[in-house]
């Protein structure tokens, strides 16, 4: 099956909400408010709700109880806040998508994970626009289970056939592409802004990484997810290519806090979403 029939598939399923890019409209407009953030989020009850109980856990630890979503929204940050939709709107994408051939709680930890490393590694290289590395690194591998959901006797075929090698190795000789190409072109047929779709779509070619920092950045998130949640498999794979060390020039320690930094965002996002 070819990589257009995988798209076509997930374009025909689910259509992603828009609310992520109007928020960042939003955000992005030095004249909002929290109450313009507060009026966009309340029309969707369950994530006003969401924002509430994150707001009012002990993550914050503000004094007195939070009713309103404005005042929400200047305790945890706007951010943050653009953070927990989009992690909000994955997770909707990802239970549309479910299969019993994939852990969906697994796949959802290690999406999160991964855009909060690669955020957090945009942040360390002044990188403009680094909230958008969360949105990549998110949805940098939606299409497993799209495959999975279109396809269940191939993809397991591709589990059983799963050698040393890295992830994408596989995939690109199980399937002729790679799991990040096909979501790459999934999120551009949803209309997401080349920003995010490009790095993602190119996130496992070499000469991207060597010439473009956004893919250096995203391929190098997807490494340090890989080797802290599959340390067994994959705890020593090398992540300094040639080719990212060639856009990204971080040292081992930067990687090193942006994992803890992973970890402790993700663990907010858990508590709120789960």
């Amino acid at each position: 099956m070819s990589i257009e029939k995988y798209v076509a598939f997930a374009a025909k399923s689910f259509a992603l909400p828009d609310i992520c890019v109007r928020l960042r409209a939003v955000l992005d407009d030095p004249r909002s408010t929290a109450d313009d953030l507060g009026n966009l989020i309340s029309v969707d009850p369950s994530l006003t709700a969401k924002v509430l109980r994150l707001a009012n856990s002990s993550l914050f630890r503000f004094p007195s109880q939070i009713e309103s979503v404005s005042k929400a929204i200047n305790v945890i940050g706007g951010e943050a806040l653009y953070n927990i939709v989009v992690a909000e709107t994955a997770g909707t994408a990802f239970k549309h998508f479910e299969t019993k051939y994939v852990s969906i709680d697994k796949h959802w930890y290690s999406s999160v994970y991964c855009g909060m490393v690669a955020k957090s590694l945009a942040m360390r290289l002044n990188i403009r626009g680094a909230d958008r590395f969360f949105v990549m690194g998110m949805l940098q591998n939606l299409s497993e289970l799209v495959v999975a959901k279109r396809a269940p006797k191939r993809y397991v075929a591709y589990l059983d056939s799963k050698s040393s090698g890295l992830p994408d190795e596989g995939q690109r000789a199980h399937f002729g592409f790679t799991f990040a190409h096909c979501s790459g072109i999934i999120l551009q047929n949803w209309n997401l802004p080349l920003g995010l779709s490009q790095p993602v779509t190119h996130m496992n070619d070499g000469d991207h990484q060597a010439s473009d920092i956004d893919v250096g950045v995203l391929a190098l998130a997807n490494k340090i997810t890989i080797s802290q949640l599959e340390q067994e498999m994959y705890g020593d794979i090398e992540l300094f290519t040639s080719e990212i060390a060639n856009t990204v020039s971080l040292d081992m320690e930067l990687v090193r806090v942006s994992a803890e930094y992973a970890e402790i965002e993700t663990a907010k996002v858990v508590s709120l979403i789960q």
